[in-house]
């Protein structure tokens, strides 16, 4: 009996001292969420500030883009160059089975249409580049 007894203390202890180092952890993620929701509080009223400044400058607004197209601008931010739809559905971790790679190239092909990539021959995709303003002549 002494030895279930003991046993039983044991295990009383090790249950103590997971739940206590449970409640470290708990607090520990508390705080992280209460700083990640502290910044994104922050991060919406700049994006609302933002838009509310463009539109009283007449700036035309932007789309945001869905979560699959800021992944393939992710990748060419990252390549050094030009990619294929091929390229990108390896950078991407995707698979590259035709379906896939077709997929990819509708949506590069959007990315054209809204001249946020180029298609400097067919197939080959590039990031547009932004358009630079016209030189200025110079007074004397």
């Amino acid at each position: 009996m002494k030895d279930l007894l003991e046993k039983v203390e044991t295990r009383q202890r090790l249950i103590r001292e997971t739940a206590g180092h449970l409640r470290e952890q708990i607090a520990q993620l508390t705080e992280q969420l209460a700083t990640a929701e502290k910044t994104l509080e922050r991060l919406e009223i700049t994006r609302e500030t933002v838009l509310e400044l463009a539109a009283e400058d007449g700036l035309p607004l932007p789309e945001p883009l869905p979560p699959g197209y800021r992944d393939i601008l992710a990748a060419f931010e990252k390549a050094d160059g030009a990619l294929r739809a091929k390229d990108v559905c390896q950078a991407l971790g995707t698979g590259t089975e035709p379906r896939h790679v077709e997929g990819i190239r509708a949506k590069l092909k959007r990315l054209v249409s809204r001249d946020i990539l180029t298609e400097p021959e067919p197939g080959l995709f590039t990031l547009a580049q932004p358009a630079r303003p016209a030189p200025q002549p110079a007074s004397t």
